[in-house]
């Protein structure tokens, strides 16, 4: 339980995938105008991520690792393309459920709701896993079992949701400012984005 909460914790402040990685810009950027369009994106993230990390695990430890099917095969060149098959999926569930059930939020959000299925933060948290379930078992970023990559899964979610709120709320606040008219924009908004990460970096330091 202690791996999981410490997982789960530095995947949110220490690994941040805005933050730390800088996957998943493109939609953060452009989203990222007001909160509520913010938290609509962040938690649609979130649930992809939740349910494709913990499925591309199982297909990771059971199908295409060496000798999971059968002695001396290995499958691991296939994971990039089931990888983004699962995304693609579950982002088409996604889509159709907030098209339904907030056909506000669905003409908000507009291209950058499928565009999850390409979002580079969804594929990094999926091959970092890949990575981390070949590390030595003491380490905190390992993770060895499908709990461990739910947690990770649901912490890099919530670090992404918390990276493009936070951005949208700035950027509301930003609007009543006096900002130079060379920086008005994207100017600000790179600044901004880079002063959060180096903010961020404090928590780079901590044994968690």
């Amino acid at each position: 339980m202690e791996h999981i909460i410490s997982l789960f914790f530095r995947s949110i402040f220490v690994d941040n995938m805005i933050f730390a990685f800088f996957l998943g810009m493109c939609s953060f950027l452009a989203v990222s105008k007001n909160v509520k369009t913010s938290l609509g994106l962040g938690l649609a993230v979130t649930f992809v991520l939740l349910i494709t990390v913990p499925v591309d695990y199982l297909l990771q430890v059971h199908v295409l690792g060496p000798d999971c099917l059968m002695p001396g095969i290995d499958l691991s060149y296939l994971s990039f393309i089931l990888f983004i098959a699962v995304i693609a999926g579950i982002t088409q569930l996604v889509e159709m459920a907030v098209e339904k059930f907030s056909p506000s939020l669905y003409s908000s959000l507009g291209i950058f709701l499928p565009l999850i299925a390409v979002n580079c933060a969804i594929m990094g948290a999926s091959l970092f896993m890949q990575q981390r379930i070949n590390l030595d078992p003491s380490n905190t970023q390992y993770i060895g079992n499908v709990w461990d990559a739910v947690a990770y899964a649901v912490g890099s979610g919530l670090g992404w949701t918390l990276a493009i709120v936070s951005m949208g709320a700035i950027r509301e606040k930003m609007q009543y400012c006096d900002v130079p008219k060379p920086l008005q924009g994207l100017g600000i908004t790179f600044i901004t984005v880079g002063l959060m990460a180096m903010a961020m970096m404090c928590f780079s330091g901590l044994k968690i």
